[in-house]
């Protein structure tokens, strides 16, 4: 384990020591390259900002309209039915929205219910299955200027929905 944990520490430092090397090789102003890069790294942000700021207001308005507990509350009297747990709902509701929020929700789950159960591991396949999708068509729909998204959201929306019931069934049908 100590040789793992060595050879990772030292991976950086190689990958930076050859570039170097290879830029050298290969005669490329590397001082240029760098500036030229962050410049265009920082337009990209730049350019990329409004859009992850809409959706973090979305977000946190989201949850403190009262929208994000009203949504889970409907869901505990849906989630005996189905046989369930309704830890898994906060997960499916946020998941879509924030993938840090989902990991603390996720965190939540693991300390109430112990890291073998069905819930975990039903929230597990969730999280690791699911996408940030409003994140994901703020930041890349915006940062390309796509404004016609009529068809986008709704199908974005049903394939969470899909991939949400497929993962709960997934793991009932291997651990239930």
């Amino acid at each position: 384990m100590n040789a793992i944990n060595f050879i990772s520490q030292l991976m950086i430092p190689i990958f930076i020591l050859f570039v170097v090397i290879y830029g050298l090789i290969k005669k490329v102003s590397l001082y240029d390259s760098f500036v030229s890069g962050a410049k265009g790294g920082l337009e990209i942000i730049i350019r990329i900002f409004p859009y992850i700021l809409a959706i973090f207001i979305a977000i946190k308005s989201f949850q403190s309209s009262g929208a994000y507990e009203f949504l889970k509350h409907s869901f505990s009297s849906i989630a005996p039915i189905i046989h369930v747990p309704v830890e898994v709902f906060s997960i499916a509701i946020i998941k879509p929205l924030s993938n840090s929020a989902s990991i603390g929700v996720f965190t939540d789950i693991i300390k109430t219910n112990g890291p073998n159960s069905l819930t975990t591991l039903t929230a597990a396949v969730i999280i690791g299955s699911a996408e940030t999708t409003f994140y994901v068509l703020a930041v890349y729909l915006g940062s390309v200027g796509i404004k016609k998204t009529k068809y986008l959201i709704p199908v974005c929306v049903i394939a969470d929905i899909v991939g949400i019931i497929i993962a709960i069934t997934t793991v009932r049908l291997m651990f239930g």
